[in-house]
């Protein structure tokens, strides 16, 4: 009777077999694990809170650019990161962790300098950095403007936003120039939900096929 009515109501169940483990997450903490050359072009997908966004980057613009940005998207480390820093007209900024013990690691994971090739007019990709070009590490601004007077200072674009650029103009930007840095690297996300939490944010950064 009881199989009767099991089938009566079209419910079938199958019996579970073991499940294949979740692949291993990249240890975010180990940059000397991320240093895998880039291809000569490629191109990068934002999953964003306001809009798809694709990008292309030329390695020859900024070798040393263009291979860090390639190995923090493939290892994850752009998922959720917000835009903290948005001046429309001028840049949107992202790239620091919410997690505090990456940030700790990749700070002191900088880049060699690279030559500014190309200028940061409107769309192009770039490291941000303090005031020494052997700061770049993580942060990078997209230019929402013509900011070609950056280039003499070192800022160099190692690719440029091909698709999205007007929908991300759309960005939360109520915040100006963001949090105090210092805060946010030592306390991430904890820290950046308490003062800011309307900033919009990347949901998924993909290396596209």
């Amino acid at each position: 009777m009881r199989i009767l009515c099991v089938l009566a109501l079209g419910t079938v169940v199958f019996a579970r077999g073991p499940q294949a483990p979740a692949p291993a997450r990249p240890d975010l903490t180990n940059p000397a694990a991320f240093t895998e050359t880039a291809p000569a072009v490629y191109r990068v997908r934002l999953e964003t809170t306001v809009a798809t966004v694709l990008m292309e980057v030329t390695r020859a613009w900024a070798p040393h650019g263009a291979d860090r940005f390639y190995n923090l998207v493939k290892a994850g480390y752009y998922d959720q990161c917000r835009f903290y820093r948005v001046l429309p007209g001028y840049v949107a900024q992202f790239g620091i962790h919410g997690d505090p013990a990456v940030n700790a690691a990749w700070a002191r994971a900088t880049l060699p300098p690279d030559r500014a090739w190309k200028a940061n007019t409107r769309g192009r990709v770039t490291f941000a950095m303090a005031q020494l070009v052997t700061t770049r590490s993580t942060q990078v601004f997209i230019n929402f403007g013509n900011n070609s007077r950056l280039d003499l200072d070192g800022f160099a674009p190692f690719g440029q936003v091909v698709a999205g650029l007007a929908p991300l103009e759309l960005l939360f930007s109520e915040y100006g120039e963001g949090p105090d840095p210092r805060r946010f690297l030592a306390e991430g996300h904890a820290f950046l939900f308490k003062v800011m939490p309307q900033l919009d944010y990347i949901k998924t950064a993909r290396l596209d096929p």
